[in-house]
């Protein structure tokens, strides 16, 4: 038996770059691909293009007319494929015959030779008509199923019945979660070998590390098609490596090449875009195969300096509840804003603090270097000490109360926060029962929070917060305090480059500008835009 690759690239690492791909890349990529012998390479997307959606590189489209420009090795010629999603062709007002007159020429005018239709299995039978279409234009026609691992056996059978229907070349599914095992895979493909007698193919992708497992399960089970990209470059977590799945199944490749020009190409120009988009797996996407989330909302929050690694852990739990197959940004928003409840709250800061200057202890480098001086300025000034989560770094006696307000923080942590003698500073409103009856023994001021966007307000029992990010959790129980000054030590930053910096510095930057912050005063160096005074000097 014979394995054919399909390399999709420069379509699936779009979602990466826009498909705005240099040219001097494509050039190499495509030598690399001839190299390698590889039986079909997807150049891109053939969509229409939309007002209103923003700059989109020549791979989103795909025209004739771009790829005209391209030098393809002759090699190639004949195995270029792209993809449509089959949602385009189901206008509400435009027919899907008008639709394809725009989208394609006939295949013998064409340097396209495989066109494939990516459709969810509610489009699916509305799209099929598109393969005689494109049958009769002389184009080979696969078909991409998505999201095949969440439907029943009878709707899979139901599927590859329909499919039987229309000439199409490839009937390929797809693991759109990454939530496949190769079992669920053999599964897949005996339910669809009960109908469907033409060749099979297969796009893995690698959430949960069985992209590689997946397709060797496929092509044992006979699968004929596989997908792959160089680096794994693809949305989410990616897919197989070509690197690796050309040596994996070289046996059954009928067209042998040579790996040496691809894996120039990847020193020169894939590497260091992946260093930059950070393409592949990790634990997140992980997580996201096991839920079936979509791993947009992964790439997405991974891309977001507002979310920390517990904010992704909380909503990617939120989505497995409330479902998260398919991707939105209303659901990636409710997803963030679900981390806490009604602003709720009963104790008032500004009756335990009663107007002392408030020392909030960040946990960077400089609490540690300036240990002792700081706990000589507690000692001696008696600010009101709020520690931030569990660091431990200056003597537990001198610290009147620690904060936290991540739910996903707090359940991790709950066993030393028992152990403190300090009152707890949070919001019981946003806990789920799990943490309020973990902490039921804990002494609690409960602080309200609600969350919105650019949005301070400080009130005596609760307050409105931008982010849950504990130092401005902290920061705002000083303006209910009404303290006249917050002085600061261990907020370093962490670094000009890291968006976390920069996220920090334009949330300090508003809530200085909030009427009724108090004045911030840091005692230890830092990287933000705040007053300096030495702790050494006062």
């Amino acid at each position: 038996m014979s394995a054919y690759i399909l390399d999709c690239t420069l379509r699936d690492g779009g979602y990466y770059t826009n498909w705005d791909f240099p040219d001097e890349l494509i050039q190499n990529y495509l030598q690399s691909m001839a190299a390698l012998n590889v039986d079909f390479v997807e150049i891109g997307l053939r969509a229409m293009p939309r007002v209103g959606e923003g700059f989109r590189g020549g791979c989103a489209y795909s025209t004739e007319r771009f790829l005209q420009q391209i030098q393809v090795p002759e090699v190639l010629e004949k195995r270029l494929a792209v993809m449509v999603n089959g949602a385009e062709l189901l206008h509400p007002s435009v027919s899907m015959n008008e639709i394809l007159e725009k989208l394609f020429i006939p295949a013998d005018k064409s340097r396209v030779t495989l066109v494939r239709i990516a459709c969810h299995v509610h489009e699916f039978e509305q799209c099929l008509p598109a393969a005689s279409w494109l049958n009769e234009k002389g184009y080979l026609v696969g078909f991409n199923l998505m999201q095949i691992a969440s439907q029943t056996a009878d709707k899979i059978l139901h599927l590859a019945q329909m499919a039987n229907d229309y000439p199409i070349d490839v009937l390929y599914f797809a693991d759109s979660m990454g939530s496949l095992d190769p079992c669920g895979v053999k599964e897949i493909i005996s339910l669809l070998r009960t109908y469907w007698q033409g060749s099979l193919g297969i796009h893995t992708h690698d959430n949960m590390c069985l992209g590689m497992a997946n397709t060797l399960a496929a092509i044992d089970a006979g699968v004929e098609w596989v997908d792959s990209t160089v680096t794994g470059m693809g949305r989410g977590p990616g897919n197989v490596q070509t690197e690796f799945l050309v040596e994996a199944i070289s046996d059954l490749r009928a067209r042998k090449g040579n790996i040496s020009k691809l894996l120039d190409t990847i020193r020169k120009y894939f590497k260091p875009m992946q260093l930059q988009h950070k393409w592949g797996t990790n634990p997140f996407y992980y997580l996201s195969g096991k839920y079936e989330i979509h791993p947009t909302y992964v790439q997405e929050m991974l891309s977001d300096s507002r979310y920390s690694d517990d904010d992704i852990l909380a909503a990617l739990n939120y989505l497995r509840n409330t479902g998260g197959r398919k991707y939105s940004i209303e659901s990636l928003e409710a997803s963030r804003l679900s981390l806490q409840g009604e602003a709720g709250g009963a104790w008032q800061p500004q009756q335990t603090v009663h107007g002392r200057e408030v020392l909030v202890l960040g946990n960077g480098p400089g609490l540690l270097q300036h240990k002792l001086a700081i706990e000589a300025f507690i000692r001696e000034y008696k600010p009101y000490v709020i520690g931030l989560n569990t660091q431990k770094v200056l003597d537990d006696s001198l610290i009147n109360a620690r904060a936290a307000c991540h739910p996903i923080r707090l359940l991790a942590d709950f066993k030393e926060y028992l152990s403190f003698s300090q009152p707890l500073i949070t919001s019981v409103s946003m806990l789920t029962p799990e943490i309020k009856s973990l902490l039921s023994r804990k002494e609690v001021y409960d602080y309200g929070i609600e969350l919105k966007e650019n949005t301070f307000d400080f009130r005596s029992v609760n307050c409105t917060l931008p982010s849950n990010l504990v130092l401005i959790y902290a920061l705002a129980v000083a303006a209910g305090a009404k303290s006249s000054k917050v002085y600061l030590v261990g907020l370093d930053g962490y670094g000009n480059n890291d968006p976390r910096t920069t996220e920090i510095a334009r949330l300090l930057h508003l809530y200085q500008s909030t009427p009724g912050a108090p004045e911030l005063v840091s005692l230890t160096p830092t990287c933000f835009d705040l007053s300096i005074q030495s702790v050494y000097g006062l």
